[in-house]
């Protein structure tokens, strides 16, 4: 039986953690399941801290990367600080530093992972460092439909409002997150109430338009459901808003008091884009086009429907 105090490490951004991610902690998992599956993982994303104003749109939040983590088979998730000060540590006193502390047996990693002063460390470097403590093990990227998944390929998907793509990549539809607060009511008013989110400027958001989707509620009494719904994202602009919003309509359903409540947005598909209509009349007929188009949508039997 292995120690107890030996463990599988994997290492990473893990940014949306998607096909590719829990590729790489499946492999690490089979190469001895009953040692516990150690992520790593760096907050905030190195390249805020080593050119700030580069850094990507981020796909998810730190809570979020952890509980999909957890859920893809970390035994638990350890997050790393990433300092201007760790960056110039060397490869081998990363080693020291991080790794060494968590006995690992194995060490899995993507094969373009680096780490170090100027990363110059890399899986053969690394297994160098580890001879006779550890082995390593480095995997290719995953390919999906001839593409290989990256985070950055999947937020260049959002950016364009390709939901689909952006899913076959995840393994799972693109979500935002985040505490439903009080909007303009003119969605009420038209008799389609709306939850709205504000979200931070460094998360990855889909292009102005229409989606189909899903509304997760996380309190109240429907938590946990998915309602199907129809979101728009953008400012508004047949009412000349300026706050860029995503605003989520639940099929028939005006009864929902959602202010307050954290929430779970998921994107299906893209419907329209986003036009500024004359008036209110235009504008109501096209939300009641775009509901039966999300029924459409949503429904089982059209799952190919606008493929990407």
């Amino acid at each position: 039986m292995p120690s107890p105090t030996q463990s599988t490490v994997v290492i990473g951004n893990f940014d949306g953690v998607h096909r590719g991610h829990r590729a790489v902690l499946e492999k690490a998992r089979a190469l001895d399941p009953e040692l516990p599956l150690v992520v790593v993982t760096f907050w905030p994303h190195p390249v805020s801290v080593l050119t700030p104003g580069r850094e990507p749109l981020l796909l998810c939040s730190l809570e979020r990367r952890i509980e999909l983590l957890e859920q893809a088979g970390a035994s638990q998730v350890r997050v790393v600080r990433f300092t201007r000060e760790l960056a110039g540590w060397s490869p081998e006193a990363f080693v020291s530093r991080v790794l060494n502390p968590l006995n690992p047996r194995h060490v899995v990693v993507g094969r373009n992972f680096r780490f170090g002063h100027r990363a110059a460390g890399t899986p053969a470097s690394l297994a160098e460092i580890g001879a006779g403590r550890f082995d390593v093990s480095s995997l290719d990227l995953v390919h999906v439909a001839g593409s290989s998944t990256s985070s950055t390929l999947i937020r260049a998907a959002v950016a364009e409002g390709k939901m689909r793509a952006a899913a076959r990549h995840l393994g799972r539809n693109f979500e935002v997150q985040g505490v439903v607060v009080m909007g303009d009511q003119r969605g009420r008013e038209l008799g389609f109430p709306t939850a709205n989110l504000v979200l931070p400027a460094n998360y990855a958001v889909p292009a102005d338009g229409v989606y189909a989707g899903w509304l997760i509620p996380g309190g109240g009494p429907e938590a946990g459901r998915r309602l199907p719904a129809a979101i728009s994202v953008g400012s508004n602009p047949t009412f000349d808003g300026v706050e860029r919003r995503v605003e989520t309509y639940v099929l028939d359903r005006t009864d929902l008091d959602l202010y307050g409540v954290d929430i779970t947005v998921e994107f299906v598909d893209r419907l329209r884009g986003q036009v500024k209509y004359t008036g209110v009349e235009p504008l109501i007929a096209q939300m009641n086009h775009d509901v039966e188009a999300t029924r459409t949508v949503l429904d089982p039997g059209q799952s190919e429907l606008n493929p990407e």
